[in-house]
C-alpha cells in the first residue's frame, strides 16, 4: 500500500512563503490523484489543492487560489505545495492524501475520495 510522508511545515510571518513536500512510498504515486488538505474546523478536512498524474491542470480551493501552487515530480514520487503570501488564517495542520479511480475534478476536492493520508505537518503563520 501507499505510504505518504509530509515535511516542510513550520512557523513563518504573514506574507512569507513555505513549501510543503509529500513523498509516496511506491510507484503507484504516478497513477494517483494527489491532494493537499488542511484540518479546518469541520468534521471533514478542508480541500486545499489537488493534481492528477495525467491531468496537468491542478485544482485549488478558492481561499488559496493565486497564492498556493501544487506540483508533482513523478521521478521523485513527490508532490509539493508552494505557499506564498501566507495569511494567519492559513494556520493549520496540512495533510497530503492520495486517491485512485477519480473520474472528475469534483471528486478531487472531497476528503472522502482519498484512501491514503500522511501524518500531517503544522503550518503556523504569525501576524
Amino acid at each position: 500500500q501507499v505510504q505518504l510522508v509530509e515535511f516542510g511545515g513550520g512557523q513563518v510571518q504573514a506574507g512569507d512563503s513555505l513549501r510543503l513536500s509529500c513523498r509516496a512510498s511506491t510507484r503507484t504515486f504516478t497513477s494517483d490523484v494527489m491532494g493537499w488538505f488542511r484540518r479546518g474546523l469541520g468534521k471533514e478536512y478542508d480541500f486545499v489543492a489537488a493534481i492528477s498524474s495525467k491531468e496537468g491542470t491542478p485544482d485549488y480551493a478558492e481561499a488559496v487560489e493565486g497564492r498556493f501552487t501544487i506540483s508533482r515530480d513523478n521521478a521523485k514520487n513527490t508532490v509539493y505545495l508552494q505557499m506564498t503570501s501566507l495569511k494567519p488564517e492559513d494556520t493549520d495542520v496540512y495533510y497530503c492524501a492520495a486517491a485512485t479511480g477519480l473520474r472528475s475534478t469534483y471528486w478531487y476536492t472531497q476528503a472522502g475520495s482519498y484512501i491514503f493520508w500522511g501524518q500531517g505537518t503544522q503550518v503556523t503563520v504569525s501576524s
